[in-house]
């Protein structure tokens, strides 16, 4: 059977519609092979990646930046806090120490005072001791000029401030001035100078004497200064004259003695 179409463009339709309803498939491989079969030029395409690189890397530095401004923001307002809220421990330790620094120089001052106040009698004690027979003593006299931790040292100099050290830093340097000054008026204190006048009829004997004094642990440097022959009741002796200092004892040859008081009933 012969068929024939009377309406014009139906077969047309048709094959529109057939071929229509085909569907477009993306394929991402084929379409940059396409586009890099279009382009060919090597330079282009190394611009291309390089601007592509350096649009990641801007990115990835911004994104670090931003993270690193928040963590500084945070440490700053953290540090800020803390100073606040230490402030004040600050300001009392710096008042502490100036208490403490003079109390320390109060300290020293009694210090001086409690450990001369027996010298004497410690100088006394083994003058008597040492004194050989037939020798006898007519003067003690200290020579050197008496100093206590309590009397202003006028030889002392002024702490110049340094203005390249920060105030806190001058504080310190004053500080340690101050406690040298007094260790040193502490040492000063216990060190004198004496003469010793006597006279003997055994020039022996004012040897060992000398020898006696030597080896106390309280005087040192015994020196002679004087030996002469003078004219004593009638009788020829030797007047000599001795000059010592005094030393720090060992902590052994201190001997300290409980004080009891009885009570009275």
């Amino acid at each position: 059977m012969i068929e024939i179409n009377l309406l014009p463009g139906d077969s047309k339709k048709k094959r529109r519609t057939s071929t229509g309803g085909a569907k477009f498939e993306f394929h991402p491989s084929q379409w940059f092979a396409a586009i890099t079969a279009k382009v060919t030029d090597k330079y282009l395409l190394g611009a291309i990646g390089a601007a592509g690189v350096s649009g990641l890397l801007i990115a990835l530095m911004v994104i670090h930046q931003t993270a690193s401004g928040s963590s500084l923001g945070a440490r700053e307002a953290k540090a800020v806090n803390d100073s606040a809220q230490f402030s004040a421990v600050l300001n009392a330790k710096a008042k502490a120490e100036a208490t403490r620094d003079s109390l320390y120089q109060q300290i020293a001052i009694i210090k001086s005072i409690d450990d001369s106040r027996y010298l004497w009698s410690h100088l006394m004690y083994e003058i008597s001791n040492a004194l050989p027979q037939y020798t006898w003593l007519t003067e003690i006299t200290q020579t050197s000029q008496p100093r206590s931790a309590a009397v202003a040292d006028t030889s002392a100099g002024k702490v110049v401030n340094d203005t390249t050290k920060s105030q806190k830093q001058q504080a310190a340097a004053r500080n340690l001035a101050k406690k040298a000054r007094s260790d040193s008026l502490l040492a000063s204190a216990k060190d004198i100078k004496f003469k010793i006048v006597g006279h003997t009829v055994d020039i022996q004997a004012l040897t060992r004497f000398m020898k006696s004094l030597e080896a106390s642990p309280f005087i040192q440097n015994v020196q002679l200064s004087r030996s002469d022959l003078v004219q004593a009741e009638g009788k020829e002796v030797t007047e000599f004259t001795l000059e010592a200092e005094t030393q720090t004892p060992p902590s052994f040859a201190i001997k300290t003695v409980p004080l009891v008081v009885s009570a009275v009933h």
